[in-house]
């Protein structure tokens, strides 16, 4: 009988390989405020991982689990060094510590099972609901489709909020800034954009990633129950990095955001990504930089911040057929100082997108909510990317804003008024108010096109103001109680059609005349 130690021992021997293997490794120089100068680390890569190992466990290094390794990633190279950000708690890093190469562009993992979760910068769950599985691994940088690759921008993606439906239509894979004070209502419109996706088919509803850049974890919790509650959570990924978090986590979150969606655009999904907001990422790239020791420039920003922003907004797209058809709509957020456009950050992300929905702190006080400002508010894919019905409602709503906003400041002179400038301004009055829309209560585009084209034609000049939106919301009711086919056709047909028009007038002045 054999001994077991024995035979152990003899497939040992027999598996023994002789050949060595090289493995570049290096050593930590120096550590401060999260960022890593080391030395003797050759071949290294831009953005390529590395991981750090306490020089009293150098041994261990094999057993440790992913979770267990600290990361960092490499963004400097120089003449005797490179330098790396470390990506999660620096602390336990020490100076002499090991630096191996993972020979790998920093990446994350990615599958179906990541929709209605909430992970951080690295894909990693935070929710505290389980694992996510891995399907595929994503590029966190990776270059934007060329123009060959690209199709026009033709299909809407509502939003839900009347304001923007109709004056500044977004196309799915179109870029379209946010841009307003502190506090005007910049994420409720975002959130809005979410929540309406529910209203469309299941089959060809935009998937939705919200990231949070340096928000209090509780605005993020808080968001995220609000999801939850409408519904929205299960088509969509919350990426989080928290101002708490080091300032290198802050500046790859976006990055990261829009590697989730590249996964399911691949699959030839529409996403929507929502960037909440650039100018903290600006602020931590600038920190970043600055230990990095880059050159400051203009505000101490980077030279390169432009580039930044414009590489993660092109990474936005409509794809062509060939490549699956798919599309990235993004809707990146900008917080500006009383109201300044002109500053480093807004201009540069507004020369970058597709247009710009800004919001104005004036309205906002006024209470017009949405506060939109109309004249500084566009879209530059324009009305292609609207349906027939909206087009048809929006011209002239379009219109009337336009000339209100010239004729407001004679307003208090209204006595001095001949009776056509009077009854405009009196229209004009009604449009803003039927373009008030409360937080998380967007509207179906079928509704939308039915309050415009109640307001715009004239139905509630015998109305007091303050009425109107009570009317439009008993209006709805109505509508749905008594004749859900005009909707549903309108939905359908995505136009007014002649049969649609017919049914639609004989129910508004039958409406109107019950409310008189």
């Amino acid at each position: 009988m054999t001994n077991p130690i024995i035979e152990k021992l003899q497939k040992e021997i027999e598996n023994f390989s002789t050949q060595s293997t090289t493995e570049s490794i290096g050593t930590v120089f120096s550590v401060a405020d999260g960022v890593v100068e080391i030395t003797g680390l050759d071949g290294v890569k831009m953005s390529e991982m590395v991981t750090f190992t306490a020089s009293t466990s150098k041994d261990l290094e094999s057993s440790l689990s992913d979770k267990d390794k600290i990361f960092g990633l490499i963004l400097n190279i120089e003449e005797d060094s490179v330098k790396a950000v470390v990506l999660g708690n620096s602390d336990s890093i020490k100076e002499g510590d090991t630096v191996s190469k993972t020979g790998e562009i920093l990446s994350i993992p990615v599958s179906e099972e990541i929709l209605g979760r909430v992970v951080d910068v690295l894909a990693q769950p935070i929710d505290g609901l389980g694992p996510i599985k891995e399907d595929k691994r994503m590029l966190v940088e990776r270059e934007a489709f060329g123009v060959i690759d690209r199709s026009p921008v033709n299909t809407p993606l509502q939003t839900g909020i009347k304001a923007i439906d109709s004056m500044v239509p977004i196309g799915r894979g179109q870029r379209e800034l946010i841009i307003g004070d502190r506090g005007t209502g910049k994420t409720t419109i975002a959130m809005d954009a979410i929540i309406n996706q529910k209203y469309e088919d299941p089959a060809t509803r935009p998937i939705c990633v919200y990231v949070a850049i340096g928000q209090k974890e509780s605005k993020t919790a808080k968001i995220v129950e609000q999801l939850r509650a409408a519904g929205a959570m299960e088509y969509t990924t919350v990426v989080s990095a928290a101002g708490s978090k080091p300032a290198a986590e802050l500046f790859l979150s976006p990055f990261s955001g829009v590697a989730i969606a590249e996964y399911f655009m691949d699959k030839g999904r529409d996403v929507l990504v929502i960037y909440d907001d650039l100018s903290k990422q600006a602020a931590a790239y600038r920190q970043m930089s600055l230990l990095l020791r880059r050159p400051p420039g203009r505000e101490a920003y980077p030279g390169d911040v432009f580039y930044l922003h414009s590489r993660l907004l092109e990474r936005s797209a409509k794809v062509n057929e060939k490549l699956g058809g798919g599309s990235i709509t993004a809707l990146p957020i900008i917080e500006t100082q009383e109201g300044d456009v002109s500053g480093y950050i807004p201009t540069n992300v507004i020369s970058i997108t597709d247009g710009q929905i800004f919001l104005d702190n004036n309205l906002f006080n006024k209470g017009i909510r949405p506060a939109i400002d109309v004249g500084l508010s566009v879209s530059r894919v324009g009305s292609s990317a609207q349906t027939k019905a909206m087009k048809s409602v929006s011209g002239r709503i379009k219109v009337d804003l336009a000339q209100f906003r010239e004729l407001e400041a004679f307003m208090q002179f209204a006595s001095d008024l001949d009776e056509s400038t009077k009854a405009k301004i009196d229209a004009s009055v009604r449009v803003v108010e039927m373009m008030k829309q409360k937080n998380g209560a967007p509207l179906p585009f079928e509704k939308q096109t039915v309050s415009l084209y109640f307001v715009s034609n004239g139905y509630l000049s015998d109305f007091p103001v303050d009425q109107v939106l009570s009317l439009e919301a008993e209006l709805h009711e109505r509508l749905e109680a008594e004749a859900p086919e005009i909707l549903k056709s309108i939905r359908s047909d995505k136009k007014i059609t002649d049969e649609n028009k017919e049914a639609l007038d004989a129910f508004l002045a039958k409406f109107v005349t019950s409310k008189k």
